[in-house]
């Protein structure tokens, strides 16, 4: 069964998951019988495109490079130009809606909003956006039982790696007393570059800036509040434990000096941004801080700007798990994980 797309927001990540679809279009019509067609496409600088009958991404990819407005996509018989995002979510024939729009972490929205429509109008949600599960994981998680659908947020955490699906599934059974991770790149490129080359923290951003891995205002990333969104994602979702962002402390790197390199180093140890969340009898305890590290602790070689996290388990002890924490193609892929998911739920109902 074909299964039918609307993408909210168009920019790297949504086109990276167009790319994956129409690349990978046979091997996972042969490999998972996955078949997906987009129909609809809304953003709010590019414009908004929809088509039941499907639309030829080779064409809206074209389109865009040429001119940078979906709506110069060529007219046919049924296509429709110029919907906002909430009436391409209610009124468009899509299963699931690509929710990849630029959103305020602060509030969560429109995310929130086109989630609720969506859930409200029985279709699938899959996204990459922080705000929403962290700030209303209670809340949307219930719209979408009521209703019957599916929601996946993978992306969110460790971008394609799966730090959220993997414990899910292959550590059923045990308790997670105890997360601790990197789950911020560009801070761990950062404290790389200070110890491995010398420089100080404001060349050592400078340069993770001229490589795209810190914005032009790094706020975010740098005093840890990305992070934090994460922490609470992950004690939310996979310690299946009530935490909100206000409830987790937080501090980030930006007064570690040559200074502290040198004397962890001494120690031996090295400096980390961690984000941790712990059971205690209270409830959570949640923090994003940096430490220094031993470095026998796995988290401790974690270099550049990968991810890696860590849970430690009743069962099974401590389980690190590592890889990419951003990237077009990587990002794209947690989209596509999510979609392969809700559709293997799908045919096992069948069955």
């Amino acid at each position: 069964m074909v299964h039918k797309l609307a993408f909210i927001g168009f920019g790297v990540v949504g086109q990276g998951l167009a790319e994956i679809l129409h690349d990978k279009k046979e091997a996972l019509k042969r490999d998972e019988d996955f078949e997906a067609q987009i129909v609809a496409i809304s953003d709010l600088m590019k414009g908004s495109i929809y088509q039941p009958n499907g639309l030829d991404i080779d064409l809206v990819l074209k389109t865009l490079k040429e001119t940078g407005n979906l709506e110069d996509y060529p007219q046919t018989t049924g296509l429709i130009k110029g919907w906002d995002s909430l009436t391409t979510i209610r009124e468009s024939n899509a299963d699931t809606i690509i929710e990849v729009s630029y959103t305020d972490v602060k509030t969560g929205q429109p995310a929130i909003n086109h989630c609720k429509s969506a859930f409200e109008n029985g279709k699938n949600v899959v996204m990459t956006n922080k705000g929403p599960v962290a700030l209303a994981y209670k809340e949307l998680s219930e719209i979408a039982e009521q209703n019957g659908v599916s929601w996946g947020f993978e992306g969110t955490v460790m971008s394609g790696t799966p730090a959220l699906r993997m414990p899910a599934a292959t550590l059923a059974g045990n308790e997670i007393t105890e997360i601790r991770g990197i789950l911020n790149g560009t801070t761990n490129y950062i404290l790389t570059k200070m110890e491995t080359e010398g420089v100080s923290y404001e060349e050592a951003l400078v340069e993770a800036q001229a490589l795209g891995y810190a914005e032009a205002d790094p706020t975010s990333d740098v005093e840890g509040y990305d992070a934090r969104y994460k922490i609470v994602i992950l004690s939310n979702y996979v310690m299946k434990a009530p935490l909100t962002v206000d409830e987790v402390s937080c501090k980030g790197i930006s007064s570690i000096t040559l200074k502290d390199i040198e004397e962890a180093k001494k120690e031996g140890k090295r400096w980390k941004l961690l984000a941790k969340a712990r059971k205690e009898e209270t409830g959570v305890i949640a923090s994003i801080a940096p430490e220094k590290v031993d470095l026998t602790d796995p988290l401790a070689s974690v270099n550049g700007a990968i991810n890696a996290i860590t849970y430690e388990t009743d069962l099974l002890g401590p389980v690190t798990l590592s890889g990419a924490g951003a990237g077009k193609l990587e990002t794209g892929f947690s989209l596509l994980i999510d979609l392969i998911t809700i559709a293997r739920e799908k045919q096992t109902v069948k069955l």
